[in-house]
């Protein structure tokens, strides 16, 4: 299992607020994320609001990755269902896996291109039911890449692989 947290600016952990740390879990001296990026202590729609917050430093992507989890960990859920949409984990596993998948093009790129795709299904999917299928919701998937999908180059119709994929692999 892949378990990447070099891509975390501990830099600008240590640098937020006492409670963005907090929340984050984060060891005050190195900035290094603690058991889950959101913490497991948030509560009810709190849990939203924060996750929401604190990845909002990153944009809408992270609004997006940030909501679903702090969702998932305030709603009482738990420690074990927050880590089972740890964004870091998916974010590594689909970075050394991407160029693999039969949807890869070349010249598309992780960060600008694919990640946001890969975002759409797994930050999504604790929205609904375990037995929940993407096509059933893919609408609402649709409307969410519109909104994180920044500066990728791809439609709805090439994101949608990946995004199935990253579901798919959360479920």
């Amino acid at each position: 299992m892949i378990d990447d947290h070099d891509a975390i600016d501990r830099s600008d952990v240590k640098h937020m607020s006492k409670e963005a740390r907090s929340d984050l879990n984060a060891d005050p001296i190195t900035g290094e994320p603690g058991s889950h990026p959101v913490g497991t202590g948030l509560g009810g729609l709190g849990g939203a609001a924060a996750g929401a917050a604190i990845g909002t430093m990153a944009g809408p992507l992270g609004t997006l990755i940030g909501g679903a989890i702090g969702a998932i960990v305030g709603g009482g859920a738990g420690h074990a269902a927050a880590e089972a949409i740890d964004p870091t984990r998916e974010e590594a596993y689909w970075r050394a896996e991407y160029a693999n998948a039969d949807y890869y093009r070349e010249g598309h790129d992780f960060d600008r291109d694919l990640h946001p795709a890969y975002a759409v299904g797994y930050a999504n999917r604790a929205r609904y039911p375990a037995d929940a299928r993407f096509e059933d919701h893919e609408a609402d998937l649709e409307r969410s890449w519109n909104e994180v999908k920044g500066e990728s180059r791809m439609e709805w119709n090439d994101a949608r692989r990946a995004s199935r994929d990253a579901w798919n692999r959360i479920s």
